[in-house]
């Protein structure tokens, strides 16, 4: 067998396949089912268990794990931190479950692409025709198609009847395509290229064929591009790669911290059960329980919002990935242009007009010279218009229209002249005809009788001997002023219909070829799929915030530099599918990073440039819409399908989908990632240093116990108060920050760094500074009001000792304020937005306050929590704990600012 079904003529077909125009037999069908196996995509999924299990294999959640291990062990000895246990597994369990959601999806897209397989065809076996399901098609079987059925197979046309087959969900040409019988020359056609193949899921709009099986299951187009999708390397994001980093930084700086500590403990002479349970609460202290949590409430609020502007979120990590887009990677037709023909320039009465209005849109223009002329003022172009509405076979509705895209097109020009069918009766009509190029009509109108036809510019100018001036008047005919117009048209990737007319006598009713003589030329009418102008913009917008747009389509390499010079994207050299079949990884790679124009290319094409890029240390974003896109959607860091005109295996392997399919989408959600980005460092920059402020509670405590016996009688803090620190800090405070607006610029700067980490500089610089900040005043009233419960390392008074606790737990409280403030803008000062503009926050504070409260007041809970009430006038002092924290940012900030 081979893939090159192409270069082969029918009849060589028939004797590669052992076929015949009678089909085959049955008992040869049934050897052929059993060797090839049945026409259909095969699969096997991942066992559900399997990908719930999978969620665990993270070091962050081992950890947490190991440690909710300990606690519950220490629990069961008679140490009381069963809340402790209880939340980490809850906090486990919770991504856990997220997790799974997410990636269950993941094999959707197979489920998709296995959905677009036929379920019957009518194929000739033994000389009959016959209904078969379609997954007992083989290699030889003879199949016959109409308009509208979907090709079951890849097949061989053998004989065909002005057929037409839509491949837009296989190459992204957005136009029908005429197949032929005859044999094409090249090695390396892409699908779009191979004229005379049909391919499996897609499906004949008009026409009638006979076709030979040449490709069935695995091996069709379809079955490949599925083999793709399951071999695709799905990349972390780079959230996820830096999340990842970060937590195996942490986790290893905690363990060894905890194990210095323990050690120490033992080597100042405490007891095993002390120091173990010290080193237990350092890491249940510095560990952010709450992270994984935080992440994931992050980027799903983020999903929210970016719903909002249309474009809908299906993998979480996608929301934050978006940010850090280095290359978009589109599609042209529908995201970067309308997906509609339209008529954009014509030829009439000897001069060239352009044409405003895109799409179905009926309200246009007629300019000359960029000034607007009124049409019925201009009778050469009426009459051409009229011609080009009235040879013609689409329908105009309120909604819309019907028919071919390119004959929607003539019909909606005509229809901006206000040029209405009400008084035109069709009497005999000569269809298009891919051996003639031409299709013709006779037409009656007002009680005259007329031949309008539309064709190849070349043909209908051979048919004409003289043409309309300007007021409608047949003259000369200047033929090599109308041919050359037409290659100018070409030129600029417009496609291009020539059109003439003849009236003849009233009582005229044949029509065949020998009556498209002495015909008058009146125009041509070029039309293009043009670019929609919210996506120059956005284009545009790319370029300010440093990313780079690269378009790759299915359509011919002019048509694709024409649009991207008019969307402002390079296009200097345009590459091809079968020029990229040459090149080596290396070559590739360098490739990439000068073209921008990727035309003629097939689904392997697209998923190797997205390596290419991504091989490069760039983040790469990708759109798509067909079944061919689906392996680059699935292999880019972000995966972008078309809500419209997407199909469901494109929707499937993508991370995010354009509700209204429109590239402004995109860079809406560009700025909505890094917002997500900016917002998620807020996060970290304000948990990571109140957590280390708390590590240092008991790793102080253990240090100075040997000097101070109030720290060797209790730690400043109880692991119970320092979970529940967290836990409220999380939901109260950290979270809050999540909902601050959006800062201005963010798209005026380029994407952040591949390789930028987030434990950097700053991150140590703020862990150390707000560390020390919150945990000194933690120290300092700890041990100003609970000095005198111990004297001589013996415990004279449990209460000051618990109260001394509490105003720690409240002087903490305090400081945590102090710095979230300030943690709304990572350099702003404080002092430079509005104090009272996040709500979210300011009832965070409140809300927190009312329910630390609780503890200290309610006994039932201070028994819980270990603290206690106590004296009014320590307020005062506690409440000043505030200040240190607020300061110690705003200076940070301030040096910053100073010496940036």
């Amino acid at each position: 067998m081979t893939d090159r079904w192409y270069k082969l003529s029918p009849e060589h077909v028939l004797q590669r396949l052992q076929s015949s125009e009678s089909g085959l037999d049955e008992s040869t069908a049934a050897e052929r089912l059993a060797q090839h196996g049945p026409n259909e995509i095969a699969f096997q999924k991942t066992p559900a268990w399997v990908l719930f299990l999978r969620q665990f294999n993270d070091p962050m959640v081992i950890i947490l794990l190991a440690t909710a291990l300990v606690t519950g062990v220490l629990t069961a000895l008679g140490s009381h931190m069963l809340p402790d246990t209880v939340v980490i597994l809850s906090v486990v369990l919770l991504n856990a479950i997220l997790g799974f959601v997410q990636e269950g999806k993941a094999e959707g897209a197979l489920d998709a692409l296995r959905n677009m397989m036929v379920q019957e065809a009518l194929v000739i076996r033994c000389g009959d025709q016959r209904r078969i399901p379609a997954r007992e098609l083989v290699p030889g079987d003879l199949v016959v198609l109409e308009g509208g059925d979907k090709i079951p197979a890849d097949v061989r046309f053998i004989d065909v009847s002005n057929i037409h087959v839509d491949e837009s969900s296989l190459t992204g040409e957005s136009v029908p395509v005429e197949k032929l019988t005859g044999e094409l020359q090249g090695d390396d056609l892409v699908p779009g290229d191979q004229l005379n193949v049909g391919f499996s899921g897609t499906y004949l709009t008009r026409g009638t064929a006979r076709a030979m099986v040449v490709e069935t299951g695995a091996n069709t187009v379809f079955g490949r591009i599925a083999d793709m999708v399951k071999a695709a390397d799905v990349h972390s994001t780079p959230l996820q790669r830096k999340m990842k980093e970060f937590v195996r930084t942490l986790i290893i700086a905690i363990l060894i911290v905890g194990a210095f500590n323990f050690g120490y403990g033992i080597y100042l002479g405490y007891a095993i059960s002390y120091s173990f349970l010290g080193a237990v609460s350092l890491v249940v202290a510095a560990i952010p329980e709450m992270l994984p949590a935080l992440v994931t409430s992050i980027l799903a609020l983020s999903g929210m919002v970016m719903a909002g502007r249309k474009a809908l979120i299906r993998k979480l990590p996608a929301a934050e990935t978006l940010g850090a887009t280095s290359v978009i990677c589109s599609d042209k037709t529908g995201t970067l242009t309308e997906n509609r023909m339209t008529v954009t320039r014509v030829y009439a009465g000897g001069e060239i007009l352009a044409v405003t209005g895109t799409g179905l849109d009926i309200e246009g223009e007629f300019r000359r010279r960029n000034q607007a002329i009124k049409p019925a003022e201009h009778p050469a172009l009426m009459r051409l218009l009229r011609c080009g509405f009235d040879c013609n076979n689409a329908h105009l509705s309120g909604e819309g229209g019907t028919g071919d895209p390119t004959e929607l097109a003539l019909r909606i020009s005509g229809a901006k002249a206000e040029i209405a069918a009400d008084s035109v009766q069709r009497l005999v009509e000569l269809p298009f005809d891919s051996s003639v190029k031409y299709m013709a009509v006779l037409v009656e109108d007002q009680g005259q009788r007329w031949i309008l036809v539309k064709g190849a510019p070349e043909v209908i100018v051979d048919m004409c001997s003289n043409t309309l001036s300007e007021q409608g008047e047949c003259g000369t005919f200047a033929r090599e002023q109308a041919l050359g117009t037409a290659k100018s048209f070409a030129v600029d990737a417009l496609r291009t219909l020539g059109f003439a007319e003849k009236q003849v006598a009233a009582d005229y009713t044949e029509l065949s070829q020998d009556s498209l003589r002495d015909m008058c030329f009146v125009g041509l009418q070029g039309m293009i799929d043009p670019p929609k102008q919210s996506a120059i913009e956005a284009v545009e917008q790319c370029k300010r915030a440093g990313i780079r747009t690269v378009m790759i389509t299915g359509d011919h390499p002019d048509t694709a530099q024409a649009v991207a010079r008019q969307l402002g994207i390079a296009a200097e050299k345009v590459m091809t599918g079968a020029e990229l079949n040459h090149l080596q990884e290396t070559q590739l790679r360098d490739a990439t990073a000068e073209v921008s124009v990727f035309a003629r290319v097939a689904p392997e094409h697209k998923k190797a440039i997205a390596e290419a890029l991504q091989a490069q240390g760039l983040v790469v974003a990708m759109t798509g819409d067909g079944v061919n896109d689906a392996p680059a959607l699935k292999a880019a860091d972000i995966g972008i399908a078309m809500g419209i005109s997407g199909t469901e295996v494109a929707k499937e392997s993508s991370d995010m989908v354009l509700a209204d399919d429109n590239f402004a989408t995109i860079v809406a959600a560009v700025e909505e990632g890094r917002h997500a980005w900016n917002n998620l460092q807020k996060a970290i920059l304000y948990t990571l240093p109140t957590n280390a402020a708390q590590a240092l509670l008991i790793m102080g405590a253990i240090i100075m116990a040997a000097w101070v016996p109030l720290f060797g009688a209790r730690f400043v803090l109880e692991p119970v108060q320092i979970l529940w620190i967290n836990l409220l800090d999380s939901v109260l405070l950290t979270m809050p920050l999540m909902m601050e607006g959006k800062e201005k610029g963010l798209l005026d700067a380029p994407p952040r760094p591949a390789d930028a980490h987030i434990i950097d500089a700053l991150f140590l610089q703020r862990v150390v500074i707000m560390g020390f900040a919150i945990a000194i005043p933690g120290f300092l009233i700890y041990y100003h009001f609970g000095n005198a419960a111990v004297v001589d390392g013996q415990i004279v008074d449990a209460l000051l000792l618990t109260q001394a606790q509490t105003a720690a737990f409240w002087a903490i409280l305090l400081a945590h304020f102090g710095y979230v403030m300030s943690a709304r803008s990572i350099r702003a000062s404080v002092f430079t937005f509005n104090p009272l503009s996040n709500h979210w926050l300011l009832a965070g504070i409140a809300l927190s306050i009312a329910i630390r409260f609780i503890p200290t007041l309610i006994p039932e809970a201070a028994a819980l929590f270990r603290t206690a009430p106590f004296p009014p006038e320590w307020w005062p002092l506690i409440l000043l704990c505030f200040l240190p924290s607020f300061i110690a940012i705003e200076t940070d900030k301030l040096l910053r600012r100073v010496f940036a």
